[in-house]
């Protein structure tokens, strides 16, 4: 596992700059030492048993305190920060991205595989992922200062050493003044991952915007936002979801679709809506675990899916080979 992160960006074109620059890094720095890169939320063949954990603090830390559940958790995400100005805005984005996180989810899922075996899930990181502590859709905080209370009663507890212990899904991370969106799948193609994080910022942008006019955010019951998360894992963006907060299912491409037409002005005004042109790409021709299946199916291969992860890995922002 390697994990590369961008530095604070002005806008998603930054972001997509220094990100196929990373990628052209690591793969050259790789490529010398005789290995490549893929980019997927699980290696298609990979055994936990066989992979070492690194020696650094945090690491050792996290796995005296979960033992056998850390150590299977060979699993690549995707994470975005947007940056918000002000704590109890910061709270209310959270909160109001908690609805949103199956759709992101069903349209990042790209984890089709675990153990050289098609598990029938289109995120297997999902489930396996919910193996650890304080993972999945996080409780909902009416203020900033409840979420510090409750923050601060855990830490009194031992409960956790700190914020960057709870592992939700989106969380606050006031060391870096950010809203942290942490539920996707890891993208192989980099243009999937700045159409990923375009919706993100967008969506943080309308929620922010929201706090700001003094509107308040509908009530949804948390057992239904993890059913519609369930869903997105087991069918990605071929299924259907609850349409909250109506009781009706309807197709999940049919709910990512008016989500992207809603948030296209904001992306338009963030300067992002040519990277947001590709969300249809997936809304249309499915998330990466489709790809990763058709190419499984054509010839049962897994050597060749995982050389095909690589090249789709390699291709750049603009659609060529090498960056």
């Amino acid at each position: 596992m390697l994990e590369i992160a961008t530095d604070v960006c002005r806008d998603v074109g930054e972001a997509a700059g220094q990100l196929e620059e990373l990628r052209r890094r690591v793969r050259e720095t790789a490529e010398a030492k005789g290995l490549t890169i893929g980019s997927a939320a699980t290696h298609p063949f990979a055994l936990w048993e066989d992979q070492r954990i690194v020696k650094r603090e945090r690491y050792r830390e996290i796995l005296d305190m979960l033992g056998f559940v850390a150590r299977q958790e060979l699993l690549f995400g995707l994470h975005v920060h947007v940056g918000i100005d002000e704590p109890d805005k910061a709270i209310h984005v959270a909160n109001g991205m908690r609805v949103h996180i199956p759709i992101l989810l069903a349209l990042s899922t790209n984890s089709p595989f675990w153990r050289a075996r098609p598990t029938g899930l289109k995120s297997s990181r999902t489930p396996i992922f919910r193996l650890l502590p304080r993972v999945g859709i996080p409780p909902r905080f009416e203020s900033w200062d409840e979420y510090c209370a409750r923050l601060a009663f855990m830490v009194e507890a031992g409960a956790v050493p700190d914020y960057t212990f709870l592992w939700w899904d989106v969380r606050p991370h006031p060391n870096l003044g950010t809203v942290e969106l942490r539920s996707c799948d890891a993208q192989t193609r980099l243009e999937h991952t700045i159409a990923l994080t375009a919706l993100v910022q967008a969506m943080a942008k309308e929620l922010a915007e929201h706090f700001e006019a003094g509107h308040r955010l509908a009530p949804f019951p948390a057992e239904l936002l993890e059913e519609n998360k369930w869903l997105a894992a087991r069918y990605g963006i071929q299924g259907d979801l609850i349409d909250l907060p109506q009781s009706t299912r309807i197709p999940t491409a049919e709910l990512a679709r008016r989500l992207v037409e809603r948030l296209r002005p904001h992306a338009r005004e963030l300067g992002s809506e040519r990277e947001f042109e590709v969300l249809e790409d997936l809304i249309e021709r499915g998330s990466g675990a489709d790809r990763q299946l058709a190419e499984y199916r054509a010839n049962r291969d897994m050597v060749a899916l995982v050389r095909a992860i690589v090249e789709a890995t390699a291709v750049g922002a603009t659609g060529r080979a090498g960056g």
